[in-house]
């Protein structure tokens, strides 16, 4: 790393650490959709009729997250939008150790039971970390495309490709601790400028900050500790299925990122996925469901078409 890429470097990791941690919104649906569905600890909304995709938003994100770029890929498609437990106002797990590995198992169990021979899977944020596990997994099969949307394997990395889980943990384990204290007076004004930079649309802030604060403390705290210590790069060449990753950068401009440098980034981390498809945005910020629609739905749809 040289020293000029070195704020980039950083500003993206904030970005990245930012968002899993404290993202979410409230969207009105503008599609025909079923009321949620209770499948073990998560719930299901379900849009649509045909070849099945599962949409699985990040941390503190509501299910509903997806409700615009469903409306979009129709018709033909089946969506399985998740809603995680703990986030935006669900109830929350009664032990959420393990977090990362309890809700992929139970993402196992959907898909064997939704679309047995198999379907597209589409993550954003910590959903992407989970649709990597789902992938990755060679007794799961039920993955046939995959779609990640600004999500990278080790966040960690970022700052120092050459850091191991061990040398981290103690700086996680002072993260989780530190979620949890929090006093809540003053989260909000917290919030919110951290929210800024996660859309383009200030329309929505006040939705980021609002499921931000409706998540549940412990159930936040405990998946973000995970997310940082968790490196699926050794995995990665376990990944069969064509996989597309699409990248953001532009809020953080101003501090010296720039698109090819955030593209190294994740070219780095993704260096042992092979025949991948590396997108990088060029104008949206972390939620490029919103920012840049055309984007995200057109990989869903290329997806789609490769089946």
């Amino acid at each position: 790393m040289n020293k000029q890429q070195a704020p980039g470097l950083s500003a993206t990791l904030c970005r990245i650490g930012a968002s899993l941690a404290l993202a979410g919104l409230s969207l009105i649906s503008h599609t025909a959709q079923a009321a949620p569905e209770k499948f073990q600890d998560l719930q299901i909304s379900r849009s649509g009729e045909g070849r099945p995709v599962l949409m699985i938003p990040g941390l503190n994100s509501p299910a509903s997250v997806w409700t615009e770029t469903c409306a979009q890929l129709q018709p033909g498609v089946r969506c399985l939008m998740v809603q995680l437990p703990g986030f935006a106002g669900s109830p929350a797990l009664s032990k959420p150790e393990e977090f990362l590995q309890q809700m992929k198992g139970q993402l196992q169990a959907l898909l064997q039971q939704e679309a047995p021979q198999g379907a597209t899977v589409v993550g954003h944020s910590l959903g992407g970390v989970l649709g990597l596990m789902l992938a990755a997994d060679k007794q799961g099969k039920t993955v046939k495309q995959l779609v990640v949307v600004d999500s990278l394997p080790f966040l960690p990395g970022i700052q120092n490709p050459a850091a191991t889980v061990e040398q981290v943990k103690p700086m996680a384990e002072g993260m989780r601790q530190g979620m949890r204290n929090a006093p809540a007076e003053g989260l909000r004004a917290q919030l919110t400028p951290m929210m800024a930079g996660m859309t383009r649309q200030s329309e929505r802030i006040e939705d980021l900050v609002q499921w931000g604060l409706n998540s549940d403390r412990n159930t936040t705290a405990q998946a973000m500790y995970e997310l940082w210590t968790t490196d699926l790069r050794p995995q990665l060449s376990q990944i069969q299925v064509p996989t597309t990753v699409l990248g953001a950068w532009a809020a953080y401009e101003r501090m010296g990122s720039t698109q090819a440098s955030t593209r190294a980034i994740f070219e780095r981390q993704y260096a042992d996925l092979k025949g991948l498809s590396l997108q990088m945005s060029d104008k949206g910020y972390h939620f490029l469901m919103w920012d840049d629609p055309s984007l995200v739905v057109g990989a869903i749809k290329k997806a789609l078409v490769a089946n």
